[in-house]
Formats: C-alpha cells, structure tokens, sequence
C-alpha cells in the first residue's frame, strides 16, 4: 500500500529505546511483507506479542475440487448461499485455484469470542449487503454497502456488523494485492489517469489500546488448517505504528470510469492486481460516443484467463437472466460475449447503472460442491440462437 500512515505514539526514531511512563520498554515488532523486500509497519505493543499460552485443535477447511477441469460456462446463483451465524463459518468457497481463493459468505452475528488470522493469503472483502466496523490491531475502518477491504496476510482482525442481513464476496489471494501499477509513477503516488486516487481511501482510524492479560482465543488460517491458538495478551495492545503495511477500505461507487468513443477493454475497469489475478469494477457510466458505436462488448476469448463476473446490482446490458448476486464464470478458451440480441440492443443507449465485480485469474479455476449446489446447469446454452 504506497501511502505512509501512522496512528498512536511512536518514538522519534525506529529501533531505539520506546518507554512507558513507569520506565519499562514497549515492545516492536516489523509487520512486513516478502522478507524484509515488501510493505511494512512497525508497531509497538505494551507486551511482547509473542506469548502463546496453548495450541489447541486444528481444522481442515482446505477446498476441495468437485469439478477439476473445467470446460463449462456456468452460473452460480450466490444469493442461495445460506447464512451463517458465524462469520468463518459462513464463508464458503465456490471457485479456486492455487494462487486465488473465491468465497462467498452470508454471516449473520459479529466476531466476539475469538480474533482471525489468515496467515497465507491477503483478503480482499467486497461488501455486497451489510454494514459495520473492520477492527484490527491497527485501528478500525466503518464499511458499507460497495466496499473494498483489503485486510494483509497475518493482520489479526474482527468484523462487527449492525445487523443480521450480510453478504460478502471475498478473494483470498496468495499474492500480494496491490492498485495497478500504471496508475501510479515511480514514487507510487497515483496519476492523474488513474480512475481513483489516495484520498478515496478509508484508512484505519480510532485506534484503542487494550491492556489485557488472560487467554484469547486467535484462529490461524495456515497452509488450508484453521488452527487454534489461545494468546496471553489482548492482541489489540498496539500504542502506535507506522508505516505502509495495513488494511484499508475503497468503496467501488468512488471508482471513476473510463469511457472512449468506441467500447473500451475490460483493464481500463481494473481496480486491483495481483501477479495471478486481477480484480476489476464495472460502475454506471456514460456509453461510448462515436456515432456507430455499439456500446455491448464484443464477443472475445479468454485464451489465457478465467473470467468471473460477480453481479452487485443495476442493469446488467449484455446478459439475460441475471440477478444480483450471480457468478458467471467463462473459462479459457471458449469465446463468450453479449447474449443474443443484447448486441443491437445496445446500439443508442446513453449509458449503464451496472455495478460489477470481475476477476480474471491466469490460472484455471476448480469448482467446489458449492459451486455446483448453486449453479443453474444451463447457462452454456444460453448464447443459441432462440428457434
């Protein structure tokens, strides 16, 4: 995350003497990514963050693939996921990959009895229904409908939501997740042709120090085990940090689209890379101007990606039979476009109210039993002519 940020108190230089007013020494630690190469912060803790009371059970929740190889359109219906109580529990993986995780998640109560972390993957958490407060060591983030929360690997966090009604699309990436880099210069900051920019972030705030000593309980998401590990110290005894290495909210309605004369291609709606996938977003927007413009995009092949489409809300202009909440998903090597008769149809229209969520990864996706519990088992059909 290419933006300095800082909250609490800190010493005036890292790595030296940081006391507390009996004299006694806070404790750093270097929150940092790809060795010592990546994005950091360094945060000072009252007690040493190290201190594990007990290791207790591990769980299995590594994906399994129901369909390996897949040659198939689909469409997933998500909305048919059933709700949770618990927000991990909630989350069910539908499509994945070595390199990209896809869930969706339906939790209905707040996380107050344990702390999570996923110690392999960055989350990327798009807000679908729901509202509440992200809380991590290093402050908290309110989200809302149409929020991005990019949460690191390793941050320990809790959700709280407002109420019961919650739907989540989350991506857990084995990359780090980054805004594309043509969209920002040398230095990092964010251009001016860049759809968004820093000061649409959500940054973490309202950072409150816990002195807490007694056993919490963290679950660790490791190698595809959920272990349990119960902790000396409230791990949200964090004073102060800084650095570049944190969570972080973007909503998509602040995502500024790119429109052209003719119809643009699907990287200028980018809003996340990763060296495996991209995430991009579909928002309201003006058509394309030039006077035989078809604004519907053309039929293409993903020769070398899968792509996954997840439907938020609006009007959906080259698609039939779609509803909020819906995956499709359109596999490399087989071509897709418009649905028939959406092609012409777009010819004057002014512009879209579609709001959208797409990935392309650049490795295949596995289905999961999920999956297939929630796919309509004819949308490869869907592109026939109609007799």
């Amino acid at each position: 995350m290419p933006i300095y940020h800082k909250l609490g108190k800190i010493p005036q230089k890292r790595h030296t003497q940081f006391r507390k007013e009996d004299g006694s020494l806070y404790y750093e630690q270097l929150f940092g990514t790809i060795g010592f190469d990546g994005m950091s912060s360094l945060l000072y803790h009252l007690h040493r963050p190290t201190q594990v009371k007990e290791i207790g059970k591990t769980l299995d929740v590594a994906p399994r693939a129901a369909v390996e190889y897949n040659i198939t359109s689909r469409l997933l219906k998500g909305l048919e996921v059933r709700p949770e109580d618990d927000y991990l529990a909630s989350r069910k993986i539908v499509l994945f990959n070595n390199d990209v995780h896809v869930a969706l998640a339906a939790p209905k109560t707040s996380m107050t009895d344990y702390f999570y972390k996923n110690a392999d993957a960055d989350e990327l958490l798009f807000v679908h229904r729901g509202k509440g407060n992200l809380k991590t060591l290093l402050g908290e983030i309110p989200f809302e409908y149409g929020d991005y929360l990019l949460i690191p690997r390793g941050m320990i966090y809790q959700i709280h939501f407002d109420d019961a009604d919650n739907r989540l699309l989350i991506t857990e990436s084995y990359h780090p997740i980054y805004t594309p880099k043509r969209y920002r210069n040398w230095f990092g900051q964010h251009l001016e042709h860049s759809p968004f920019c820093e000061r649409d972030f959500k940054l973490p705030r309202n950072l409150q120090t816990y002195d807490e000593k007694g056993a919490f309980l963290i679950k660790v998401k490791k190698q595809g085990q959920l272990h349990h590990l119960t902790y000396a110290t409230h791990p949200f005894d964090v004073v102060g940090w800084d650095g570049y290495n944190y969570p972080y909210g973007f909503s998509i309605h602040n995502f500024e689209p790119i429109t052209g004369r003719v119809h643009q291609p699907p990287p200028v709606h980018q809003t996340f890379e990763t060296a495996a996938f991209v995430v991009c977003s579909f928002c309201p927007r003006l058509y394309d101007y030039h006077p035989e413009a078809i604004p519907a995009p053309y039929n293409h092949s993903n020769i070398d990606s899968d792509e996954l489409l997840y439907y938020v809300d609006g009007d959906f202009m080259s698609r039939k039979g779609i509803d909020k909440g819906y995956i499709s998903l359109h596999p490399a090597g087989i071509p897709h476009g418009p649905h028939p008769g959406t092609y012409e149809a777009s010819i004057g229209k002014k512009g879209t109210e579609e709001l959208a969520v797409m990935i392309d990864t650049f490795k295949p996706l596995k289905l999961t039993r999920t999956a297939l519990d929630i796919d309509d088992g004819n949308y490869y059909k869907s592109w026939l002519d109609e007799e």
